[in-house]
């Protein structure tokens, strides 16, 4: 049973597929039980996640099911192998109430090969310097001590490294507001400007600004995260901020209205090199005078 006796990420997204690979190939539960020498309850438990399949297990169905792309073979037995794997984030004591709810995500996060995110009033996450990810979380009424603030701080920077070794790619587009708007000091904001540019030249990472001037694009969707895995292109997860939980959308008819929105919203927003000369230009109009006062 995967750790603390519930459902894991991993092992319901590893449960989904295999339920949707068999569903394709138009076998029924009986059938995988057979295969792997077991009951049908424990077929749905493995299928709901509630239960951990076994690689040699999750093999035999896959030849069942006529999987043979070797890349989706490697990832479902990495998925069966990780699913009660221990979460980097759970080295951190998480003093904060808004930190403890993001397991979920972060797993999902930690696993994405592409990760695509719409922001129209914050830098995305994964592209915030420390001082700026400070100032939002000070802001936070769930963040109560400085020591939760360091928290927050210290997660977040881990969440980049580990995105960084993963080599995934991402793209984001931010809504001009969210850049050109004041940050807590002209400081904090030509540094995050600064980073901004230094991330948009990575092979990995793009950044496109949607001009202010496009609002019609920008309420197209509230701001989110769309998240892909292995060689598949199309989002497997979308997830969205409230102001108490992170919510997650796996149902590809759920999906679907969000993968279009980020299209039109690439669509509207200026080029990786146009946004780069935009979010250059900004923070070379902020002086040494401004960041002094």
């Amino acid at each position: 049973m995967p750790a603390g006796g519930k459902p894991t990420v991993r092992s319901r997204r590893l449960g989904a597929t295999l339920k949707r690979l068999r569903l394709n190939a138009h076998l029924d539960q009986e059938h995988a039980a057979e295969a792997v020498a077991c009951s049908t309850a424990k077929v749905s438990r493995i299928e709901s996640g509630a239960v951990s399949a076994r690689v040699g297990d999750v093999r035999m169905l896959l030849d069942l099911y006529g999987v043979e792309d070797a890349a989706e073979r490697q990832r479902l037995e990495k998925l069966a192998r990780d699913s009660n794997k221990r979460g980097w984030w759970l080295n951190f004591q998480f003093q904060s109430p808004t930190l403890d709810r993001l397991g979920d995500f972060l797993s999902l996060e930690t696993d994405a090969t592409y990760i695509r995110a719409w922001q129209p009033v914050f830098i995305p996450g994964l592209l915030q310097t420390p001082e700026y990810t400070r100032a939002l979380t000070e802001a936070n009424p769930e963040v109560i001590s400085d020591e939760s603030a360091d928290e927050v701080v210290k997660v977040r920077q881990e969440r980049r490294r580990v995105f960084e070794e993963s080599g995934a790619r991402f793209a984001a587009v931010i809504w001009e507001p969210a850049i050109v708007s004041p940050m807590p000091s002209a400081k904090v904001h030509r540094a995050q400007l600064a980073h901004l540019v230094k991330l948009a030249k990575q092979p990995n990472v793009t950044i496109q600004v949607l001009p202010h001037s496009e609002w019609a694009a920008a309420r197209v969707a509230p701001a989110f995260v769309a998240l892909s895995y292995a060689h598949e292109a199309s989002p497997e997860v979308i997830v969205q901020d409230t102001m108490v939980n992170s919510v997650i959308l796996e149902d590809h008819e759920d999906m679907a209205g969000y993968v279009h929105a980020f299209d039109a919203l690439r669509s509207a927003a200026l080029t990786p090199d146009q946004s780069r000369a935009f979010i250059r230009k900004l923070m070379n109009s902020i002086t040494a005078e401004n960041e002094e006062a």
